[in-house]
């Protein structure tokens, strides 16, 4: 029993990470119209057919990102499955209605993120579109996240006032980060199609914006991981010390992959390994985050 629910859990997270990976690939391949049209793919067809304009690997590209929506629907389908089979396994009331929420809300989401995507496509990959494609795909990772561990009865822990306090900090500044992320990129070269739109925006000082946000993002991860060290419970200092040590290194390696990918011209390798890592921080911030959480709320 224990398995199959961490496996339904392990990949609903997997697919609503994996959602914004391949998606940023369809970007970096140019393929962001490979299927100009929605819901349909071409006019008159819902998959690609011989002979596009848009060239047949831009096609099937975009085509194969819509499929994997379908893929994540039936994980979804499959987490709302087990909430509804196991949630009176946990207490009435907070934790019981908290499960239920955020099974509703994968299914809320996804709902919108296929109208969200139809309006992306029939604006041309209008980068405010994408940009909110993005986010919104951000918000449900870490939804599904917050569902595995209640689900899977992840251990939380009180942390000290001043720690929580950081702590949430970091994670607006995490949540910042992205958001300027999403403007670099409608400022860039990688676009998704060669004409579409683009912020009237310098893309340099934009980058460094994202840099300096960046910057400062690990300055308060380190001083949380100081903090933690010296004022946290000893019972649990090794459980969230490792959880902040782990966000802490994201957060280096990204802002290493950042800047080696602005200095060598945005290469499509180093720019998907971003994207990735967009993930991982976001996942590791939000991991932290439930984890200090106080426990006179469950």
């Amino acid at each position: 029993m224990a398995s199959v629910k961490k496996f339904i859990y392990t990949a609903l997270v997997t697919f609503q990470a994996g959602i914004i990976v391949t998606g940023g690939a369809v970007r970096l391949t140019g393929s962001g119209l490979g299927c100009p049209t929605w819901p349909q793919c071409t006019p008159g067809s819902y998959t690609p057919v011989p002979h596009q304009a848009q060239g047949t690997l831009h096609s099937w590209i975009e085509f194969g990102n819509r499929l994997l929506t379908f893929v994540l629907i039936l994980s979804i389908l499959a987490a709302v499955g087990g909430v509804l089979r196991w949630r009176k396994q946990y207490p009435e009331g907070h934790e019981r209605r908290a499960i239920t929420l955020l099974a509703l809300a994968q299914i809320a989401g996804v709902i919108v993120q296929i109208v969200l995507g139809g309006i992306t496509v029939l604006t041309h990959l209008n980068p405010a579109t994408v940009g909110a494609h993005f986010l919104l795909s951000i918000v449900l990772l870490a939804a599904s996240l917050s569902l595995r561990q209640r689900m899977l009865r992840t251990p939380r822990f009180t942390l000290t006032p001043t720690s929580k306090i950081l702590a949430r900090v970091i994670l607006g500044l995490t949540a910042v980060v992205l958001t300027i992320g999403t403007v670099v990129t409608g400022s860039g070269p990688h676009a998704g199609d060669i004409q579409a739109r683009r912020y009237h925006l310098d893309p340099a000082k934009i980058s460094w914006l994202h840099a300096d946000s960046v910057i400062a993002l690990i300055a308060l991860t380190f001083g949380l991981l100081l903090l933690m060290r010296t004022t946290e419970d000893v019972a649990h200092r090794s459980f969230v010390v490792k959880k902040a040590t782990l966000f802490f290194l994201i957060c280096l390696a990204q802002g290493l992959i950042g800047y080696i990918q602005y200095f060598t011209g945005l290469p499509e390798a180093l720019v998907a390994a971003h994207l990735l890592g967009a993930d991982l921080v976001w996942l590791g911030i939000w991991n932290l985050a439930y984890s200090g959480r106080a426990l006179e709320r469950n």
